[in-house]
């Protein structure tokens, strides 16, 4: 059975980063570029998105001292760039913060009139990627019931199908099942179909 001290130091939190657009002229995106005028913020910041970290967890990796992430920490919290996004406890017992991104990605747009127009955008493409996801997992669930409907009853499914001898409709299931995925081929052909589309819109 697993210690208390074990327990506590298991990390249950996540980064959660969200879109972030800054207007050029606006103050925050000076902040925020200020914020990564130094090379040991901008390295303490990308750590973050490789694992989140607790202080000297980025020390280590980062080869300084935990005061000095503890500054570069401070310095990215305070413009919105990083976060605590969980709480851990060392052996000894020592609370310690975890952190993480907080946004990703960061856009930065020259002309201020865009900028809802780009919210709109992201908002959009990423409600939409949730919603193609949902749809891929329903067409694969589908597309094995379907086989499987079509198997004989000593086989075991999908990922062992391969037919003796193989008719036109029986290889096409073989390729999909055993090279590819109806899901990730529903996923990726609906992207291709939307990157079409926009294209053409924007001629």
């Amino acid at each position: 059975m697993a210690s208390l001290v074990d327990r506590l130091r298991d990390r249950t939190g996540s980064a959660d980063e969200q879109p972030r657009v800054l207007e050029m002229t606006d103050a925050d995106a000076d902040e925020v570029l200020d914020a990564l005028a130094t090379e040991t913020r901008r390295r303490t910041f990308r750590a973050l998105f490789d694992r989140p970290a607790t202080t000297s967890e980025l020390a280590d990796r980062l080869d300084t001292s935990v005061q000095n992430v503890h500054h570069h920490l401070s310095e990215l919290e305070e413009t919105g760039l990083v976060e605590p996004i969980d709480t851990v406890y060392s052996e000894k017992g020592n609370e310690m913060t975890v952190y993480g991104p907080a946004s990703d990605p960061i856009i930065f747009v020259g002309d201020g009139d865009r900028v809802p127009r780009v919210r709109r955008s992201l908002s959009n493409v990423v409600g939409g990627l949730g919603l193609l996801a949902a749809a891929s997992l329903l067409v694969q669930w589908a597309g094995e019931r379907l086989v499987r409907a079509r198997l004989p009853a000593d086989d075991i499914g999908p990922a062992s199908y391969s037919p003796a001898d193989p008719t036109a409709p029986e290889t096409l299931a073989w390729l999909l099942f055993e090279v590819l995925e109806p899901g990730l081929v529903f996923f990726l052909g609906c992207l291709v179909v939307a990157g079409v589309a926009t294209l053409v819109a924007d001629r």
